[in-house]
This record gives structure tokens, sequence and C-alpha cells, in this order.
């Protein structure tokens, strides 16, 4: 039985999917809704500038969810939306585990085979690592 959701959101065609996909499986259910977004830091700079940098990306990932916070809310399920500063895998896997999520759904970008191949994707290292079953959305 599917009683929480963790849904990775961040505003792309393929999250919309999957949010789409997260309410459907919600509302049949009767499951909570987790929506997660990840503002990830930057690799190198100055303390100074990574803090501004990691500010305005929480500030943009806010803005990101305004829209799912409205379609959820005319669809009636229970959600709870939270941004989260980190490696978007790490966040996804460590968030799902801490609110024992039954189902991660999350949207594939469709990266290149050579990005795929020379960085990973999110979607393949959350199917890989996470101890509970994913749903990746095309």
């Amino acid at each position: 039985m599917i009683k929480k959701i963790l849904l990775a959101y961040d505003g792309s065609d393929p999250s919309k999917k999957a949010l789409d996909a997260a309410i459907d499986l919600a509302g049949k259910y009767q499951a909570e809704l987790y929506v997660l977004t990840v503002a990830q830091p930057p690799d190198f700079g100055e303390d100074v500038e990574t803090e501004a940098i990691i500010e305005n990306s929480r500030s943009y990932h806010e803005r990101t969810l305004t829209p799912a916070k409205d379609l959820v809310a005319t669809s009636g399920v229970k959600a709870q939306f939270e941004v989260a500063v980190g490696h978007p895998a790490e966040q996804i896997i460590y968030h799902a585990d801490h609110c024992q999520a039954d189902l991660i759904v999350l949207g594939h970008r469709g990266k290149s085979l050579f990005r795929r191949l020379l960085l990973g994707s999110v979607s393949k290292q959350v199917v890989q690592y996470a101890e509970r079953t994913v749903l990746v959305v095309r």
C-alpha cells in the first residue's frame, strides 16, 4: 500500500509530468504527497559568493513550487513542500528516508547519452541507490 509519496520537482516539463502522476497516485491511494525541490550549491567559490548563490537558488526554487502548489491545492491531495540544498540525488534519497516514503516519483530529463555517461543522471542515481520503489516518468 502506498501511504507516502515523495515527488522530486524542478519545474521542468518531465517533472511536471511526474507531478501529474504523483497527484494521480496520491489521489487513488489517499496518500500524503511530499514535494521536494533541491537547490544545488556551486562546486567552487568564496563563502560569501556561495551563500548569495544558495540564497538566490532557494528563492528561485520557492517560486518554482508555486504552480505545483496551485495544482495540488485544486486536486484535494494533502501535500507538504520543501526546498533542500545539496546534491539532488542525495537529497531526494535522504528526504524519502526521512519522511518514510513508500514511493519516489521523479521525471527523466532526457540528457544526451554523453552527459549521462560522463556525469550520470539524477534519476539513474536515485534508482540505483534508493532503498524504496522509484517511478521515473518520461
